[in-house]
């Protein structure tokens, strides 16, 4: 049997953790199953007002549609080509993606040790701790060993942090 992504550039593909994938599953049966439940509905009562040419809410009501319907095709698309970040696979003695690290900020003497999440750019959320592999921090950290001091480019300037250790 062929293999559904053998012809399928590396570009093309979705980097995603599992959960992250689970995430995306359930935002489309929500779109599909709670979203688009609630459009049909508020279009129904929009167009039951009578003239839609100076109708605000079917104007709104089907602006939403567009929306959820858009967002519906995005979705299927992520999961079409979605492609897991197995972290068990990689070995722990470099950052890779899926890599959980421990890191300090050496620039600022005070700064806390912090831990981020390495994952693909779909998936990336700093306030939950997960980097994307394309931001500057990301980017810097991959490859990389455990004790090494990385240098990243921020808007704020030029911050060196220390790799504390990879889980």
């Amino acid at each position: 049997m062929m293999d559904p992504h053998a012809q399928i550039s590396d570009d093309k593909f979705i980097l995603v953790t599992k959960e992250g994938l689970e995430k995306l599953k359930e935002e489309l049966q929500n779109l599909k199953d709670v979203k688009r439940v609630e459009v049909a509905e508020r279009l129904k009562e929009a167009i039951s007002y009578g003239d839609l040419s100076e109708n605000a809410e079917y104007e709104e009501a089907k602006n939403e549609q567009a929306f959820v319907e858009g967002r519906i095709i995005e979705v299927e698309e992520k999961i079409k080509y979605a492609k897991i970040i197995d972290s068990s696979s990689h070995k722990a003695a470099t950052v890779q993606l899926g890599s959980t690290v421990v890191i300090q900020n050496v620039s600022d003497k005070k700064s806390d040790e912090e831990e981020y999440t390495i994952v693909g750019s779909t998936e990336a959320d700093p306030i939950k701790h997960k980097v994307s592999n394309v931001s500057p921090v990301g980017k810097a950290l991959l490859d990389r060993k455990a004790g090494e001091v990385v240098k990243v480019v921020a808007p704020a300037g030029m911050i060196e942090y220390k790799i504390v250790k990879i889980k």
